[in-house]
């Protein structure tokens, strides 16, 4: 039997239990369905600020380097939380760090609001980043621990697909708000910020999952952990991490920028609507394809990932705007499987007091594949042209592809039977 259906992490001291019964809290069930929805909305407030960003190089005039690192800091802020207070729900217990993670998220959506140049942006970015990394790891082990024992594997799934999910249905809502308002900064980040009010109090008003245990001052030195049991699985699934991260990169940070330089279109729907495909068929993609085992869909989600950059690469090339979304939908359904693979395979092999420090691991990956790759990129646009710099990128994206196929079939190979 596998360590997530043993269920140990459930409230058993009789301290928790105590303490349970002293307040009021949500049943199990809806305990599940609200952390996976707040889960969801730190990845949607993610996504809101891309169409924005194309939006704020024009009106404050800042070269597009600055637009590239006003996007990745993001993801720079959420690796350093990461790698500071990933595990640290481990120690101290889940409730604590989501609930704090949630506060500052909501401070960051008010920065959002009162910005009055990129570098206010940057920072609210930056913010926002190190509250998404210090939840994440802790969301994704609360979820699949107040997941009902039927749910086990769709809390899984949940985990793997809400931050894609939520990348996309951000950027689409912003888009519109764009096309349709005259205030979206304003009407975005404000609802975000009651949202994210809203998640404090689901975290707030649901049970404990994790025993507080000690070491919490010790993990918050910064350091990666891969439970041993897991060690073979992860050195495997790296290039898989990086193919699937490298190109949502390449989608969110820059297609906004390639549909105003490149295809020549102005429009905050459009660049909304665009940035959604790919993330939004991630999501749907890890969904439907769950049913195939955890090996066959990061076989399938790899291919579907290097075929889709290739699409993407035509459509740059020669100017097509449809060949951007098929693309986008076949890279998008590729990055959703290999990704929900890869934390199937993983998720399994930890034990319950392992498993933020797993996900964390994961998440420091994926987000690293995610910032620096689209960092160099904005750097690269002025020596040698944004085309030029898209093309190498997609190339790049292809060949860490390939080499997650070559590390699936090896390891498929060297494994007993």
């Amino acid at each position: 039997m596998s360590p997530l259906a043993t269920r140990p992490d459930r409230i058993t001291s009789p301290a928790a239990l105590q303490s349970a019964r002293s307040r009021r809290l949500l049943p199990s069930s809806a305990a599940f369905a609200g952390s996976a929805a707040a889960f969801a909305a730190l990845y949607v407030a993610a996504g809101a600020p891309t169409p924005l960003l194309i939006i704020f190089e024009q009106q404050w005039h800042f070269p597009p380097w600055v637009l590239t690192v006003a996007f990745a800091s993001y993801a720079l802020g959420l690796l350093a939380a990461l790698l500071v207070a990933g595990s640290l729900s481990d120690h101290i217990g889940r409730r604590p760090v989501l609930i704090g993670s949630l506060v500052v998220e909501l401070g960051a959506m008010l920065l959002f609001v009162f910005a009055p140049n990129i570098g206010w942006v940057i920072a609210a970015r930056t913010i926002q980043g190190i509250a998404t990394g210090a939840a994440t790891s802790a969301f994704s082990a609360s979820i699949v621990e107040h997941a009902p024992e039927r749910h086990e594997k769709l809390a899984t799934i949940i985990t793997s697909i809400a931050p894609a999910g939520g990348l996309g249905v951000g950027a689409l809502l912003t888009g519109a708000a764009i096309q349709f308002s005259s205030h979206a900064t304003l009407i975005v980040f404000t609802a975000l910020a009651v949202v994210m009010a809203v998640g404090a109090g689901v975290a707030a008003s649901s049970a404990e999952t994790a025993t507080p245990r000690p070491g919490a001052a010790r993990s918050l030195i910064p350091r990666v952990v891969v439970p041993a049991a897991a060690r073979r699985e992860f050195l495997a699934g790296i290039p898989v991490l990086m193919a699937a991260w490298m190109l949502a990169g390449l989608f969110m940070g820059l297609v906004p920028t390639i549909i105003r330089d490149l295809l020549g279109l102005h429009s905050g729907l459009l660049n909304g609507a665009t940035a959604f495909v790919e993330p939004a068929a991630a999501a749907v993609g890890g969904l439907f394809l769950g049913r195939l085992t955890a090996r066959r869909t990061i076989v399938v989600g790899a291919v579907g990932v290097l075929l889709g950059t290739a699409v993407i690469e035509s459509g740059v090339a020669t100017g097509v705007l449809a060949l951007l979304w098929i693309g986008g939908i076949i890279g998008g359904v590729g990055f959703g499987a290999s990704f929900s693979g890869a934390i199937r395979t993983f998720a399994p092999l930890a034990q319950p007091h392992q498993r933020a420090a797993l996900f964390a691991a994961v998440y420091m990956i994926a987000y690293l594949s995610f910032g620096i790759p689209t960092i160099i990129a904005g750097l690269l646009i002025g020596p040698i042209g944004l085309l030029h710099t898209v093309l190498g990128y997609g190339i790049a994206v292809i060949l860490t592809a390939a080499l997650t196929l070559l590390a699936q079939h090896r390891l498929t190979h060297r494994a007993p039977g």
